[in-house]
C-alpha cells in the first residue's frame, strides 16, 4: 500500500528563461488550498512488457510553469511526479512555428504535421484514420472525455475529419460515423440545437448509446455506450462550480472501456487550463491545473493496479508565455506573469507512467507520439 510520505524528484531540466511582461496584469496572489496527502514514489518503476491499455492525458495550454504552479499551490506535491519518465515534445505546426490546439493534437492523432485549424486531416487537407479509428478497427474499446465542448479542437482530432476547427455541426456529424463506446463533455448545443433541425442525440440513442446530461446521471449509469452532454458548450470553470466533473468522467470512462478483453485506448483532456492562458488569468491556470493534477492521480492508480495500462501525460503546446516571478512552497502561494494571451512555441514535457514508458524519454516532434503508440500497440502502419 501507498503511505503519506514522499520526496518528490526534482524536476531536472525543465529550466527555461522568461522574458519580462510585455502586458500589465495583476495576477495577484492566489488563496492557499489544503495540500493533498503525499505518496511514495515507487523505486524503480518495474512495469515490463507492452501494453494493452494507452490512457492519453493532455492538458491544453500545459507548459513547464503551469505545472511548477500547481506543484506550488499544493505544496511542492503532483501527482503527475509520479511518473519517472520525461520527455519534450516539439509542437510547430505545418503552417505555422506556433501551432493551434486543433494542429497540435491532429499530429498527435495522426501521426502527421498540418495546419493551423485542421482537424483529422493532413497538410493537404486529406482525412487520415486517427489513433482512436485503428484502435476501432483492432477491436479496442475507445473513449473522449474534455471539460470543452467534445466538438472542441482536441477531442474532435481524434474522431473526426474536416478542414475547420469551427465546423462544431459537422464534427458532431462524425462521431456518428464511429463506434466509440464512450464520449463526455460539454457540446450539447452542437447535437441538439443544430442549424440542420436535426436531434444528434435522438440517432446516437438509436445506435445504443445512453444519454446523459448531469454528473449524478453518468455516476449511475449502467455499463453500456456512454454520450454524455454536461453543457451547451464548455464545461464550467472549476471556480464556478464543476467540482469533480474530470475525476468521475474519466474513471466512468475507464470502467466501462476496460471490459473489452483486447483492450482500449481513452484521451482525457484538462481543457481549461489553455482558456487560463488566453484569460492570462493565474488562478484560473492554477485551479485548473490542480484538477487536472487530482485526475492523473486517479487515473495512475488504476494503472498500478491494472499493470497493462500506459499513461502518457503531455499537452499541445504552452499558453500565455506564462511565468511564476513570486510564490512560497510552504505556503502554497503563487504570483504569476504573462508574455502573451496566444500560445508559444516552448516544448512542452511529456510524462509516461506503465509499460512501454521508456519509449517516451528524449526530444522530439509531437506527432512521433502516434508512432509510439503504433509500436506499442502492435499495429501495422
Amino acid at each position: 500500500m501507498l503511505n503519506n510520505k514522499v520526496k518528490l524528484f526534482a524536476l531536472t531540466g525543465l529550466l527555461f528563461a522568461f522574458n519580462s511582461c510585455t502586458q500589465e496584469k495583476d495576477c495577484g496572489t492566489v488563496e492557499v488550498m489544503p495540500a493533498p496527502q503525499k505518496i511514495e514514489l515507487k523505486e524503480p518503476n518495474t512495469f515490463t512488457g507492452t501494453p494493452k491499455n494507452i490512457i492519453f492525458m493532455i492538458g491544453d495550454g500545459m507548459g513547464v510553469t503551469q505545472i511548477t504552479s500547481g506543484l506550488t499551490r499544493q505544496k511542492d506535491f503532483l501527482q503527475l511526479a509520479r511518473c519517472r519518465h520525461i520527455g519534450f515534445s516539439k509542437t510547430q505546426s505545418s503552417s505555422n512555428y506556433i501551432t493551434d490546439s486543433a494542429a497540435g493534437a491532429t499530429a498527435f492523432s495522426i501521426g502527421k504535421k498540418t495546419f493551423n485549424g485542421s482537424i483529422g486531416m493532413d497538410k493537404d487537407t486529406v482525412a487520415q484514420k486517427t489513433i482512436l479509428e485503428i484502435a476501432e478497427d483492432n477491436g479496442l474499446a475507445t473513449g473522449l472525455v474534455a471539460t470543452s465542448s467534445i466538438t472542441h479542437a482536441t477531442p474532435a482530432s481524434f474522431i473526426a475529419h474536416q478542414p475547420s476547427r469551427n465546423m462544431h455541426e459537422e464534427i458532431a456529424l462524425d462521431f456518428l460515423k464511429t463506434d466509440i463506446e464512450v464520449f463526455i463533455g460539454g457540446g450539447k448545443a452542437h447535437f441538439e440545437a443544430r442549424t440542420d433541425k436535426k436531434n444528434l442525440s435522438e440517432e446516437l440513442k438509436n445506435k445504443g448509446y445512453q444519454m446523459a446530461y448531469t454528473l449524478d446521471e453518468i455516476k449511475s449509469l449502467p455499463e453500456g455506450k456512454i454520450a454524455g452532454l454536461l453543457a451547451d458548450n464548455g464545461m464550467p470553470k472549476m471556480s464556478e462550480g464543476r467540482g469533480d466533473f474530470l475525476e468521475v468522467a474519466s474513471h466512468t470512462a475507464i470502467k466501462n472501456l476496460d471490459k473489452n478483453d483486447k483492450g482500449f485506448f481513452l484521451m482525457i483532456e484538462g481543457s481549461q487550463i489553455d482558456w487560463g492562458g488566453h484569460d492570462m488569468n493565474s488562478e484560473y491556470i492554477i485551479s485548473e491545473m490542480v484538477d487536472f493534477d487530482k485526475t492523473i492521480g486517479r487515473v495512475l492508480d488504476f494503472a498500478d493496479k491494472d499493470g497493462e495500462t500506459l499513461v502518457v501525460i503531455t499537452a499541445d503546446h504552452e499558453t500565455g508565455g506564462y511565468g511564476i516571478v513570486d510564490g512560497s512552497m510552504e505556503d502554497g502561494t503563487v504570483k504569476g506573469e504573462f508574455t502573451t494571451d496566444h500560445h508559444t512555441a516552448d516544448m512542452v514535457p511529456v510524462f509516461a507512467y506503465g509499460p512501454g514508458a521508456d519509449a517516451f524519454m528524449g526530444i522530439y516532434h509531437n506527432n512521433t507520439i502516434f508512432d509510439k503508440f503504433m509500436k506499442l500497440y502492435g499495429f501495422q502502419q
